[in-house]
């Protein structure tokens, strides 16, 4: 799919915008100020697949711990500010890649120009948030919630780092529901730009958020819109990081693993759920293979439907197929289903 191009800035090493990778972001659920623990989970993250993560700085000892926590991560962090500039600027001194802030919530003129006199001297950009539950009175008083509110805020905020003549900018503008969302990003897309981070806001528990921002993101992101995304779950921020893989490589804009499994029926005459769950789980370290792997319920299926498929298992009546490339391997035990696929790809990648 082709790229909507937008400027390029940097997190950290990361390029974020024009044609470069989408990249994943996440969010720390741990007091940053914890130090010990956050710093434990922004790495579990990272091993995960996360490439940006966000910290909270409601106060000094949050901004202030940044310095200590980027001496033990390998990946760009972001300061979330709101309402005082100080926690910015203390941020931006301890070292941090990039910050969440809207300049129209920390107060005067000379608080913006204080906090972006400070960011110049290391390009540090700044990502305005906008949330369809969070807009300005004025804004609800004119439009109501509605995407012209959401955008017209968002290039409030950056009109106002326009006139300090600082352009290392992202966006978002987030809602709960993915029909506004949806279209505040195509209205944006279309007036600015600066690279866009994607995300449905609120989105809910795993089961409800993961769909929520699959559609919301995933449509963007086919129609070229979007440069960073974060799926937004109530849940453990590990979760966040496997759908928004998911996302991109169902949209072809990463490659790795991706496992093809058809849906239960009447002809099905294996633990086909709980076989597919088990390959799943089994192939978890070949993740960053580009492999396709199909787990079939009959022949029917497969390997025909298959084909396609680098490997694969079909079943049958506590028999079953193992394949390569729409070619059969072997027959097998319903039992030995899993272990013969998993000694074929690892012997495959031995080689």
């Amino acid at each position: 799919m082709e790229r909507i191009s937008k400027k390029v800035i940097y997190v950290g090493g990361i390029a974020i915008g024009g044609n470069h990778p989408v990249t994943i972001q996440s969010m720390c659920n741990t007091l940053t100020q914890d130090i010990e623990k956050t710093v434990t989970q922004i790495n579990q993250l990272t091993e995960a697949g996360c490439q940006i993560i966000r910290v909270a700085v409601p106060n000094m000892e949050a901004a202030q711990a940044i310095s200590e926590i980027k001496k033990q991560i390998s990946i760009p962090i972001i300061a979330d500010i709101h309402f005082d500039y100080r926690l910015a600027i203390e941020s931006i001194k301890s070292g941090v890649d990039a910050l969440r802030l809207n300049p129209g919530n920390i107060g005067s003129e000379n608080n913006v120009k204080a906090v972006i006199d400070h960011a110049k001297e290391r390009k540090i950009p700044i990502r305005i948030g906008v949330n369809s539950g969070s807009l300005q009175k004025d804004k609800l008083e004119k439009y109501g919630v509605c995407t012209q509110a959401i955008v017209e805020s968002a290039l409030e905020h950056v009109s106002i780092l326009e006139k300090l003549n600082y352009e290392e900018i992202k966006i978002s503008v987030k809602a709960s529901s993915v029909p506004l969302t949806i279209d505040s990003y195509r209205l944006l897309s279309s007036k600015c730009p600066y690279p866009l981070h994607l995300g449905v806001t609120e989105s809910g528990t795993e089961f409800t958020g993961t769909i929520k921002s699959s559609i919301g993101i995933g449509t963007l992101l086919a129609e070229g819109i979007g440069d960073t995304i974060r799926v937004s779950l109530t849940d453990d921020p590990m979760k966040e990081i496997y759908v928004a893989k998911q996302i991109l490589k169902s949209l072809g804009l990463r490659k790795g693993l991706e496992i093809v499994s058809c849906p239960t029926c009447g002809r099905t005459q294996i633990d086909l759920i709980n076989l597919a769950k088990q390959v799943e789980i089994a192939l978890k370290p070949y993740e960053e293979k580009e492999i396709t792997v199909a787990v079939m319920g009959c022949e029917v299926n497969g390997p025909g439907e298959a084909r396609e498929a680098d490997f694969g298992i079909a079943g049958g009546k506590g028999l079953g197929l193992i394949f390569q490339k729409g070619e059969i391997i072997k027959k097998v035990d319903e039992k030995e289903l899993l272990n013969e696929l998993i000694a074929l790809i690892e012997k495959h990648y031995s080689n």
